[in-house]
Order: C-alpha cells, then structure tokens, then sequence
C-alpha cells in the first residue's frame, strides 16, 4: 500500500462523501454517490464506482477496481490488484442479531467484528457474498452470486450457496487444466495463455477427491 496522496491528484465526483479522516491515494477516482468513512485507506489508482460503500477503517491497496454499489464493511483488507464486482458484499458480522437476547438493541459492544482479507489479484465477481472470517488466495476467482464462509487457496475457484472449490484459474482469469503430478503439488496449464500454475495437492483434492489433477 502506498503513502497518503495529494488531494489534487486524485478525483471525488461532487456527489460522493468521502471523510475528511480517510486517506486517498494519488490517482484514485472515486464516483457519483460512493461513501468512504472515517480512517479508511484507499491506495494509488484505485476505482471506486457509483454508489459503493467503504466502511471505517477498511484497507484497500493500489489498483483495485471497486464496481457500483458494492459494499466492503469494516474488518476488510483489500491487497493490491483486487476486483470487487457491481452489488459484492463484503461483511462482518456472522452472526447478526439487531437485539440482545433480552430485546435491547444492540451496539458495539455487543458483537465481534469479523475480518475478511483478499489477496493480491484476487476477483469477487457481482453479486457474491463474503462472509467472516475468511481469506481469498491470491489470484482466486470467487463466482457470481457465491456465498463465501470459507478460506479459498490461492487460484481457487469457488461458485454456489455455500460456495464450493470448483477448479483453479490462471492470473489471467481463465481455467487451469493438469499437466504434471509433482508430488506435493499438481503442476496446472492455463487454456488461455498456457502459464504454468503450481497447485498444492491438498487443495485439488477437494476438487478431484479419488482422481487428483483431472483439472477438466
């Protein structure tokens, strides 16, 4: 993450809030409607589309894409290179209640926050959910409408309610098929850009439990 920018080299459309106590990085734009709270920190070149939500202390890196109305709660770290899709909510309360077991309302005294963390590269796509307390792998592709309660590895797949490991993908987004047992890990090819990608067996056997490394 980067060092405060110079607010004249970063861009806020006239309509977003952004807290005077929160910190932008250099070449940052930020769009109609979008709330950045109190203490949080958005790296250098970062996208922050129409109408998202940045809670207070929420870490974001440099180069991340933020599409419209996605919501990222406090307790969240983005790394650099991260893509939240339009409508991801990234939470951090796993198990909200508005009262107390004896009808009062709650405050923050009252729950633990949760912390999600993704990892350099990482994608969220529209619609998915990230529930605490999880990690996203670096260079991992969470599916549209997925629900994450989980930690996914790095290049991991995941898709569905709950979300499940499906396969791996290359740092250009696309599958990875098998091409060598190394032992400890599966040697994986990209169908796109035949990048070689380094799988850790314990982590394909959850996609291949009796046949590790079909990578279909």
């Amino acid at each position: 993450m980067t060092v405060p920018g110079n607010k004249a080299l970063y861009k806020v459309h006239a309509t977003a809030d952004v807290s005077p106590l929160a910190t932008i990085g250099n070449g940052t734009r930020i769009w109609h409607h979008a709330q950045v709270r109190e203490e949080a920190f958005i790296g250098q070149d970062c996208v922050v589309g129409k109408g998202v939500y940045i809670d207070h202390g929420v870490r974001i890196g440099d180069n991340c894409k933020i599409q419209n109305h996605a919501l990222i709660y406090s307790g969240t770290t983005l790394e650099d290179g991260v893509f939240v899709g339009p409508g991801a909510c990234i939470a951090n309360d796993r198990h909200p209640r508005a009262i107390t077991p004896d009808g009062t309302l709650r405050t923050e005294a009252d729950w633990r926050q949760g912390t999600v963390i993704v990892k350099r590269g990482a994608s969220l796509g529209s619609n998915s959910t990230l529930v605490p307390d999880v990690v996203i792998g670096e260079w991992a592709m969470v599916a549209a409408g997925a629900v994450v309660v989980g930690d996914v590895p790095d290049h991991g797949l995941v898709q569905g309610v709950p979300a499940r490991l499906s396969g791996f993908v290359c740092r250009c987004g696309h599958r990875l098929t098998s091409k060598n047992d190394n032992g400890t890990t599966l040697e994986m090819q990209c169908v796109s850009c035949s990048a070689i990608v380094h799988i850790q067996k314990e982590w394909a056997r959850r996609v291949w439990p009796t046949e590790t490394g079909r990578g279909k």
